[in-house]
């Protein structure tokens, strides 16, 4: 059965497509500037590239079994409809919403739509920043949140939600 031919019968068929075919791929999401990590403010980001971080994600994920896409946006609507396509073929988020994180009522709802387990990362302590930076809307949504480990984050929530997949 093709992914649009379940949707077109019904969110029940759906979910029992997607448990069967797309349990083993995560989403991983990553907001605005994020592009330009390694020579944005590495004092607050670090030295490490988008690249290397999308690059171990894959490496960590694939230990436990599990696929990886990637999606970097500056535009919020595009990370709306990647995180509403991952409905149909992902099993769950990693998500580092950045600046989205503290305005973005969007994401959230989007978040909380697609049903799937959803770890929220962000490379610096958003706690210890401004003070507009200490709100996350996808906090609320999310399984676990990680803030201040630097790239070591995605890591964490990549094995975070592969031990809770595999329950």
């Amino acid at each position: 059965m093709t992914p649009k031919l379940a949707q077109c019968l019904g969110s029940t068929v759906l979910r029992r497509y997607r448990t069967t075919v797309t349990e083993r791929r995560l989403l991983l999401v990553n907001g605005p500037n994020l592009n330009l990590l390694g020579t944005r403010q590495p004092e607050v980001y670090g030295t490490t590239t988008l690249a290397d971080i999308e690059a171990r994600v894959a490496e960590v994920a694939a230990e436990s079994g599990l696929d990886t896409r990637a999606v970097q946006s500056n535009h919020e609507g595009v990370l709306v409809d990647a995180i509403h396509a991952a409905r149909a073929d992902c099993a769950a988020i990693v998500i580092n919403p950045a600046a989205y994180s503290h305005t973005s009522v969007a994401i959230a709802d989007a978040l909380r739509s697609v049903g799937l387990p959803v770890a929220e990362v962000h490379l610096s302590n958003i706690h210890a920043r401004e003070e507009f930076r200490h709100h996350s809307y996808v906090s609320a949504v999310a399984d676990m949140v990680v803030a201040g480990a630097g790239a070591l984050g995605y890591e964490m929530a990549v094995r975070y939600l592969a031990e809770r997949l595999a329950r």
